[in-house]
């Protein structure tokens, strides 16, 4: 650890200085820097770049126990443990689930439609029962909203080119 912070610090403060507050000989720090890194290490930094691929691959999805489950169907032999260090060292981890938000307010002051259904959601004749609802998609565009209206009677989504059997006292279009 001492040997790390000299290396990233060696340009701001002598290298004998920082040996000296650090208790650690000046060969010792040499050594260090010219050694290779351990078997250990190498493995370490081979099952890093396995890991970024397997995240790039599943779109960053995979946490640590799907990404050692496809680690040992691969042929490694690593433990769960040392994946999750290895990803948390490398600042990888999964994107969760968006949490889900409720746009509905059911306590405002609008007025409220009368329900005329009464929960009767059987039609004998074509054109006498509606249902509808809206609901709004993301596109790379902005917001969509796309409304459907349903019959009752035959369960069919409505073309728009509906044609009542029975005449509004009012007109209205949809």
């Amino acid at each position: 650890m001492a040997y790390l912070f000299m290396a990233k610090h060696h340009g701001r403060h002598s290298l004998r200085k920082m040996s000296q507050v650090f208790g650690v000989c000046l060969s010792g720090y040499h050594a260090w820097r010219q050694r290779r890194p351990s078997r250990h290490r190498q493995v370490d930094l081979a099952l890093v770049e396995r890991i970024k691929a397997l995240q790039k691959k599943h779109k960053r999805r995979y946490g640590s126990p799907r990404i050692w489950d496809d680690l040992k169907a691969e042929g490694f032999r690593v433990s769960r443990k040392r994946v999750a260090r290895l990803m948390r060292q490398n600042g990888l981890s999964a994107i969760g689930k968006k949490k889900w938000v409720n746009t509905t307010d059911s306590g405002h002051a609008f007025p409220v439609a009368e329900n005329v259904l009464n929960r009767e959601f059987a039609a004998d004749v074509s054109g006498t029962k509606w249902v509808s609802d809206i609901t709004y998609l993301p596109t790379t565009q902005g917001w969509v909203y796309l409304c459907v209206v349903i019959d009752l009677w035959d369960r069919k989504v409505s073309d728009g080119h509906w044609r009542p059997t029975w005449r509004p006292s009012t007109p209205f279009r949809l």
